[in-house]
Formats: C-alpha cells, structure tokens, sequence
C-alpha cells in the first residue's frame, strides 16, 4: 500500500481553482499523488477550534486549522514576515524582533504539532513547506511521531552572519536536524546551511567538505522547483492576442511581474530602466516597462515604505522622460488574472526577473514558457534569483548595477532574432525538463528514501 501524504502548508486554497507559485505548484502535486494538505483556515478568529476540520475532498483532502487575531499578528505578520522574511532575504536591517512574536510562531507550531501527532500514521509521509513551520518536525518527534517528515524552503536560507541576529539562532539548527530531508531550492542554499553547521559536533561531511547529513537527521539536497510548462504553454499560445495594450507601432514592451515586496529589486529595476532611458538614442525604438506588483502584507511597515518609494521613483522616471504618446513606465498596482498574464507574458518582448534575494522566482519560468519559439522575447535575469542556477541563457544581472541592467534592456531589445531563438531554446529546455512534476518526483523519491 503506498503511502499517504500529508502536505502542510500556511496557505492552503479553498477555491476551486488556486493561484500563486506556491499554492498551485502543491495542487497540481495532490492532484496527480492523492493525499492530504492541511493549512490555516484564512482569516483569524476569536477562537481557534481545537481540531483539524475538513473543508474539501476530491482527488485529495483539505484540512484546515484556526488561528487566533493575536496569532496572526505575532505568528504570521511578527516572527514569519517580520523576522524570518527579512533575515532569510538578506534583510537583517529590516528585522523587528519581539518576544511576544516567537511566543506566538511557537504556540501554533505547537499546537499544530498537536493535531498532528493524533492524524499521522507511522506509513504517513509529511511533507512540511516554507519558514512558517521550521519547528514543526522537532515538536512531532518530541510527541512520538515516527514517519518520515520532510521540509522544503521556499526563500533562500540565510547566511550565517545573519543568523546571529535570530535571538533563536541555535534553536534553528534543533529545527532543521529534526526533518529526513531538508529540501532548499538551490546549490548556494545548500552551501548555507552547511556553513550553518560548520562547527557542528554531529554533522557529518564528505572529503570535500561538504555536509553529507547530520547524525541525528535532515540532509540538506536542493530541489529546483518548476512549473506546468507545458499547460503554461498552451495557455499563452491560446491568450496571445486576448489581451489589448494599447501600445503604438513599433514600441516594444518590457514586462515585471512581482509581488510588492523589498526583496524583489523593484526600485532598483526601475533605476536600471531608467538608465537604459537617459543612455537612448533617437532611433532606439521606444519601450515601456509594464511593472504589475500586487501589494501583499500591507500591515508591515517595510511594506508601506516600499510602495510609497516605488510610486515616487515611477513618478520621477515619467516626469522625466514621457512624452505626448508615450509613457515609460505603467505600474499595475492590483492582482492580475492568469489568462491575462499569460497573453501579456507571450507579447513580452523582454521580461525583467531582477531580485535582489529570491528562492527561485517562478516568474521566469512562465515567460520562458510562455513564448513563441519563431520570435521569443527575451529574458533579464538576476545573478540573486535561485532560477539564476538554472537559466544561464539569460541575460544575467547585477540588479544593484543600474548602469549594468539598462545596457541589457538595450541588448535585449537589440537582440537578433537568430540569438534570441538560440538562447530561448536552451531555456525551454530547462524549463520544459525540470517542471513541477520532475521537482514533485525528486523531492518525493528522497523523502522515501528511493531517489
């Protein structure tokens, strides 16, 4: 009998149909393997029920937990978004550690580790995801749980300088031993949670130095993720023309597309544009970068900091160098459909991915996909997204180098068509070969001890 798997998640989808990198890669997973996911029920309450509770069944089961509104604000916008966001982003500066903020994380993980110490079954595999649950497997084998428990990271693993700002530094290592596997997205992830335990008296290393397991548990392996490419695909191909721009002859479109978050590059890529635009001459064929940047966690002041500087470079940016019939930069501040950024991402005609810390950056991904081989658009990528170790075609970036991104929007929309094929078909290699189902099999054939 194979075994049940049990994926735990804070974010788990009620619709029928999810949206979101995270979420849609897991559902597309349950779909094909069957299952369980359990996640947070969605807005707080005043008081959390004590039991999971099922919300859906179909080809796999939803469950769902409570939160509390004080859990919310410590758990999840405190020590999840407000500590472990920043630190795990390269963003020790931004970190607001509270007390009270680790007292909640732990009461949630805790409890869930509760509920869950009565569901699981000793055949069970867990398959645990991202920085809101690092605890989770130390308090279930503290409760007796014996199946294999596994952890795979989203964002990239933090160095180990700013570790030292986590009051809960050392704790971090117990959190990450306790999992079989302790799955990051890339090679450099790998390398920093060695580093995590280069003095460790239990880790284990090879003749190269590098850290083969700890004796007591996890082994650190990284795991690209993917995407459905080839339902992506189809998609943009069926929404090519869906979708009207309102662009004038000849003007060539850049496209961001990215969550409002410091740690996407944003203001930064809006520099580069703007180098690229001050660097332009009269027959450099006009562009426009349409950045889409739906807000996110709008109660944490980093956030509020950064959608106000971003709204003030944009402003500048097109002050400066619009003209009658043309404007630089349109920024789309809201949620955009899938439909219709899949036509926008196949029109493309250069897509900008420049991440100042990022764990994969599935954005990439999709445009690569979504592109029309006889005349493919052209990718921009930062040397600080996780994708970076897989997508070397692109057109790699320094993203704090404004003068070093506005030469590559030049050389992008410069590009000849016969290099623009060639280095979009090694892309779609990739993105084609190591798609959501390969990421899904790999990570699941460690789990069990069979890949």
């Amino acid at each position: 009998m194979t075994a049940r798997l049990i994926v735990v998640s804070n974010r788990i989808p009620t619709e029928a149909e999810p949206s979101g990198g995270l979420v849609v890669a897991l559902h597309d997973c349950l779909t094909a393997q069957g299952g369980v996911w359990i996640g947070t029920s969605g807005a707080p309450v005043k008081q959390p029920e004590p039991e999971l509770r099922q919300i859906a069944q179909g080809a796999y089961t939803r469950m769902v937990f409570d939160i509390s509104e004080d859990e919310h604000e410590g758990y999840y916008l405190g020590y999840a978004n407000s500590v472990l966001w920043p630190l795990f982003h390269r963003r020790a500066d931004l970190m607001h550690v509270q007390p009270e903020y680790a007292d909640h994380y732990m009461a949630v993980n805790t409890r869930l580790a509760d509920m869950l110490a009565d569901f699981a079954q000793p055949d069970d595999l867990l398959w645990i995801h991202d920085y809101h649950f690092l605890p989770l497997a130390a308090l279930l084998r503290e409760r007796g749980v014996t199946c294999r428990i596994g952890f795979f990271l989203h964002i990239p693993f933090p160095v180990v300088s700013d570790i030292l700002a986590l009051p809960q530094a050392n704790e971090l290592k117990d959190w990450v031993a306790a999992y079989d596997v302790f799955g990051v997205q890339t090679e450099g992830d790998v390398g920093r949670v060695m580093a995590h335990y280069r003095d460790d008296p239990d880790a284990v290393f090879d003749t190269q130095g590098r850290m083969v397991s700890l004796d007591d548990g996890a082994t650190p392996r990284h795991f690209p993720i993917g995407i459905d490419a080839r339902d992506f695909a189809a998609l943009a191909q069926a929404q090519a023309d869906a979708v009207p721009l309102a662009m004038t002859l000849g003007q060539k479109l850049v496209l961001g597309v990215d969550r409002l978050d410091y740690s996407k590059g944003l203001v930064h890529r809006f520099d580069g544009f703007a180098a690229y635009l001050e660097a332009r001459t009269p027959d450099t064929p006009k562009a426009t970068l349409l950045q889409i940047a739906p807000p996110s966690r709008e109660d944490v002041d980093a956030y509020k900091d950064i959608r106000t500087e971003l709204e003030q470079t944009a402003g500048m940016i097109n002050g400066a160098h619009a003209e009658l019939d043309w404007t630089p930069i349109r920024y789309i501040r809201r949620n955009v459909e899938r439909d219709t950024l899949a036509s926008v991402y196949r029109r493309a005609d250069v897509a900008m991915v420049t991440p100042l810390a990022d764990g994969m950056n599935l954005v990439a991904k999709e445009f690569v996909a979504a592109q029309d081989p006889d005349d493919p658009g052209v990718l921009i990528l930062s040397h600080f997204a996780g994708a970076a170790e897989q997508l070397t075609d692109a057109l790699m970036v320094n993203p704090y180098d404004a003068a070093e991104v506005g030469e590559a929007v030049q050389t992008a929309l410069t590009m000849p068509l016969a290099e623009r094929k060639a280095r979009h078909a090694r892309l779609l290699e990739n993105v084609m070969t190591e798609d959501i189902a390969w990421w899904t099999r790999s990570y699941l054939g460690a789990l069990r001890g069979t890949g």
